[in-house]
């Protein structure tokens, strides 16, 4: 089977997701309270995505991302401290740490969860600025296959090999398992926080839906468009169909609240926790919700998507960053240069006034 870029690609390996609620946690020696389930890591960029646990009263202190960092908190509580201010992370928060950020410590209220997107190792310093240990990609691989666990695969030749045994132990649920978790990021808040703090973090519920005439049942909130390396993070409401189409770059996406039609997926779906990756050149023929409940999801797509009208057909559209941003241009939803020098993402913000309060 080629695993090319071509019409046919049909995978009857590994490809698909994660059902998060099904991992174990894994501690981290790191730091006391802080534990991972790993979900993919590459060794050919370092990057690594995981979901993070860090336990009520335990806090992470002094930080470096040697690469960026996006982050949606899922459950819990976090007090964020930076070199410049402080700040309060609740469920639904979405961030994003540019590389070479330090900050200072993290600490959580309550048991804490929050998908983690990392570009690149973060280093563990000491009182004296020295660095005790790195967390890596490598680290991420070791601790999964020390376990018996099957990282989502990071190419299409990948999503050919046979599936590995599934992993054997007990599984550990998410705190949001069993719920629709599609209101953290949906439903108006009781006290409106918006920020704009660096590093950026933002209520995502503030941010508005884009919803396009055309495509009356898709919605978007633009959390992130870097022009540096055109990777695009959003939320998505998706109760439509998205029509055929090639990932020309990858996308992962976490599922918050509805179930989510998948090739070579069962009929009922993938619900809540469930974590994908889409590799670059990966194509569907159509992907859709199956269920009657709002489908949410968060996404990271790191290049363009090319839609068609079937294999062999011409090109119908290509959506990229460049997109992302003339509509939220049009709609009028703010996007803010990031103010971390070096750094040329365009981030979410929620307007100043009665819908928000700068901190």
């Amino acid at each position: 089977m080629n695993s090319g870029y071509n019409p046919d690609f049909s995978p009857t390996g590994i490809e698909g997701g994660v059902d998060t609620n099904t991992l174990p946690w894994i501690e981290l020696p790191q730091a006391k309270g802080l534990a991972i389930k790993p979900l993919r890591a590459s060794s050919e960029s370092g990057m690594f995505s995981v979901i993070v646990r860090l336990r009520g009263g335990h806090a992470v202190r002094d930080l470096v991302y040697l690469g960026g960092m996006d982050m949606i908190v899922l459950s819990g509580r976090i007090q964020y401290s930076g070199a410049d201010l402080d700040s309060t992370l609740e469920a639904g928060t979405w961030g994003y740490i540019p590389a070479n950020a330090r900050i200072g410590a993290l600490t959580a209220e309550s048991d804490a969860e929050f998908l983690g997107n990392f570009y690149g190792p973060v280093a563990f310093l000491a009182e004296n600025g020295r660095v005790t240990s790195v967390l890596t990609a490598l680290d991420v691989l070791c601790a999964a296959r020390d376990r018996g666990l099957t990282l989502i695969p990071n190419t299409l030749a990948e999503c050919m090999q046979p599936r590995p045994r599934a992993y054997q132990g007990p599984a550990e649920p998410l705190a949001i398992a069993g719920k629709s978790a599609g209101a953290l990021v949906d439903t108006a808040p009781l006290k409106r926080s918006g920020r704009d703090v660096n590093p950026h973090f933002v209520d995502t519920r503030l941010v508005p839906w884009i919803e396009n005439p055309a495509v009356p049942d898709m919605g978007l909130k633009v959390l992130r468009v870097s022009e540096e390396t055109g990777i695009t993070s959003l939320i998505v409401r998706h109760n439509g169909v998205a029509g055929p189409h090639y990932h020309l770059g990858a996308a992962d996406f976490l599922v918050l609240s509805g179930r989510i039609g998948y090739r070579a997926g069962p009929p009922e779906g993938y619900g809540p926790g469930v974590w994908f990756y889409e590799p670059a050149g990966a194509r569907h023929e159509a992907t859709q919700r199956v269920s009657d409940e709002d489908l949410i999801y968060t996404a990271n797509v790191y290049g363009p998507l090319q839609f068609d009208e079937g294999p062999g057909t011409p090109i119908v559209a290509v959506q990229s960053w460049m997109q992302y941003k003339a509509m939220a241009d049009a709609a009028g939803v703010t996007l803010v240069r990031n103010t971390f020098e070096g750094d040329a993402s365009l981030l979410a913000w929620a307007p100043i006034g009665e819908s928000a309060v700068r901190l």
